[in-house]
């Protein structure tokens, strides 16, 4: 195994076929003392992962792009609720459970998202106005 040094650190390179490989986990040593959370970070990264989607697509006959939705799906969901907010969270929940039912149905894309786009805008209305509605209290005396 070859070694580079870059910037005063040791950086591991691998060939396989006649292409350069470099370590990812040695480029985090020089960022942090921890790389596995350097790299943890990188790869919930929305660019990181479409990323690698495009490379596995390019150079990886087995690649399976219908499960690799699935992995882009779940990172950029991890990735919104650290910004969302409960609301949006809720609504995002109701509009991906609305979307499958809808594909079930045999709805078209475009259509779906025009129902999915103004059920969105409904849901976020009533949502974000929910303190300004009074809630249901139990009036029947029976805590007297």
């Amino acid at each position: 195994m070859q070694k580079v040094n870059v910037k005063d650190t040791s950086v591991s390179v691998i060939k396989y076929d006649e292409t350069d490989f470099i370590s990812l986990t040695d480029i985090a040593k020089f960022k942090s003392e921890e790389p596995n959370a350097v790299i943890a970070n990188w790869l919930r990264n929305r660019n990181t992962i479409e990323y690698l989607g495009i490379w596995e697509t390019l150079y990886n006959s087995d690649f399976n792009p219908l499960e690799f939705e699935g992995v882009k799906k779940e990172a950029g969901l991890k990735a919104f609720t650290n910004y969302a907010s409960m609301n949006q969270l809720i609504c995002l929940s109701n509009m991906e459970n609305l979307n499958a039912v809808f594909i079930n149905d045999g709805i078209p894309q475009s259509e779906r998202l025009e129902k999915l786009n103004k059920i969105a805008i409904q849901q976020m209305k009533v949502l974000e106005n929910i303190e300004d509605r009074k809630l249901l209290t139990d009036n029947s005396g029976a805590d007297k």
